[in-house]
This record gives structure tokens, C-alpha cells and sequence, in this order.
């Protein structure tokens, strides 16, 4: 890699790593052997970004985040495992994403047009999809799957191994150690299902048929008295009566399906 303006001379960056010529990185971070950085991505102050990590585009990394470290897990003997950032992702100050373990697919990723709040930790293995919010203090452990558009509160923990479906919320200082559903809104310790995420959906462009198959879907999973079988079953027999969200129904349904925890309820 070739001096540039864009380089602040205390940075010290490893001679293997890739970074496009229009990365900017700030005094005194430190950057990798095997550390990729596409093009107009932003590194802040005292960055430190190590292990085998790819960041996309026009991301921008604030300072003192540390991006790449081994996994904090007693399992870790040194395996080759990676960390994938999309692109457009902010990432604010003192965030720590890890690699991934050879327990599991051996690589963290963290999709696109994500907003990280600060001192956010997005443990080994973790899948992140995209247009997340991730407030100040939200905690990952190892394992866990979180779909877009999902929005977590300040100070939440999530359990190892837990999926959070799209388009959920979590409120402020959740403790999350069962699935939620998909369009669900949640808080409390213990996890309670407090309702639908409406506003979020239709900020979303969600058509008011699509909204009303999500409350119908929300009134027979918590508001009937249903078990979970009875409940699934009755979802799956909308849709027949609402094809305008069959692709809601779909992706409920799979979550379901899928579930390894069990769902808050």
C-alpha cells in the first residue's frame, strides 16, 4: 500500500493489508496483515482492526473500535476464522466484533447499512443482517442470528445461540434468551411480547393488508390462548385470505419452523 494524504502517519498499518486508495485512517490506529478495506471506508482514531477482516464500502468506523480479535471463547485454539462487514455500516466508538469459531460457519458477518451505537459487542459467530439498530451497550453472545431491520434497545443482552426475526424491537435493557418472532416488539427481564412493531412497518412501506396479517398473526400467538402448534396452524390457514402478505406469512412460518429455543411468549 502507497503513502497517502488519507493516512495519518502515527496509523501503523501492516504492508499485506488491502486498503483501497480512498480509505482514510486516523492517528494511531493499527490495522492487520489480513485486513481488507473497500473504497471511501472511514477508520477513526486508535481503531484496531487485526485477524482475517474484510470491510466493504463507505463505512465508517469511529474511534477506539476494535474490530477482528481472536473470539472470547475457551474453545479458540488458533484456527484460521474470519469477520465480514458489509458496506454503509456505521460503527461507533469502542465497539468489539470478534471472528468466528470453527465450531460454527468460522466466520462473524455483518451485513449492510447497519447503525452500531458505542461499546456494542457482536460476538464469534454472530450473523447481522441489514438496516439494523444496535443502541449503546447491546450485547451479542456467540451464535446469535439477528435479520434486518431489526432494532435493539441500550443495554440489551442476548443469549447464545438465539434468532431475532426481521423487523423486531427489543426494548431498552432486554434480556433476550428465547427466539422472537419476527415483526414482534419485546422488553422486560424476564422477556415479555408486548405487541407489533406497526410504526416501524409502515414507516417501512408495509401496505395496511400487510400490517393487518401481522396483528392477526400477533393475535393467535399471544393474545388467544393457542399452543404454539395450534397457533402455527392457524397462521399457515391466512393464507388463503391474505395473499397480499403471503411473503409475511412465509417468513413467519419459516421462523417457526426453525426455532431451536423456543419463542418468547
Amino acid at each position: 500500500m502507497g503513502a497517502s494524504s488519507l493516512i495519518h502517519p502515527t496509523a501503523v498499518i501492516d504492508p499485506a493489508a488491502q486498503l483501497d486508495s480512498s480509505v482514510s485512517v486516523g492517528p494511531y490506529a493499527v490495522i492487520g496483515p489480513k485486513v481488507r478495506i473497500g473504497a471511501n471506508t472511514s477508520v477513526g482514531a486508535h481503531c484496531v482492526i487485526e485477524g482475517d477482516t474484510t470491510l466493504g464500502r463507505d463505512n465508517q468506523v469511529f474511534q477506539f473500535a476494535s474490530l477482528g480479535a481472536q473470539p472470547q471463547d475457551k474453545k479458540y485454539a488458533g484456527e484460521p476464522t474470519r469477520l465480514v462487514i458489509g458496506d454503509r455500516n456505521t460503527i461507533r466508538e469502542f465497539c468489539t466484533f470478534n471472528t468466528g469459531t470453527v465450531q460454527d460457519r468460522g466466520e462473524t458477518t455483518i451485513g449492510s447499512d447497519n447503525w452500531i451505537m458505542a461499546y456494542v459487542h457482536i460476538a464469534h459467530d454472530c450473523i447481522v443482517g441489514n438496516n439494523t439498530i444496535l443502541a449503546n451497550n447491546a450485547t451479542l453472545a456467540g451464535h446469535v442470528h439477528v435479520d434486518d431491520w431489526v432494532i435493539l434497545g441500550g443495554l440489551t443482552g442476548v443469549h447464545q445461540f438465539t434468532h431475532i426475526g426481521a423487523h423486531a424491537m427489543a426494548g431498552f435493557a432486554s434480556h433476550i434468551s428465547q427466539d422472537v418472532p419476527p415483526f414482534m416488539m419485546v422488553d422486560g427481564n424476564p422477556l415479555a411480547v408486548r405487541g407489533f412493531n406497526a410504526e416501524g412497518l409502515r414507516r417501512r412501506g408495509f401496505s395496511a393488508a400487510r400490517v393487518a396479517a401481522v396483528k392477526q398473526m400477533h393475535k393467535l400467538l399471544y393474545r388467544q390462548g393457542l399452543t404454539l402448534d395450534a397457533a402455527t396452524a392457524a397462521i399457515a390457514g391466512l393464507k388463503s385470505d391474505m395473499p397480499e402478505a403471503l411473503q409475511d406469512i412465509e417468513r413467519m412460518q419459516a421462523f417457526l419452523a426453525a426455532s431451536t429455543r423456543g419463542i418468547a411468549r
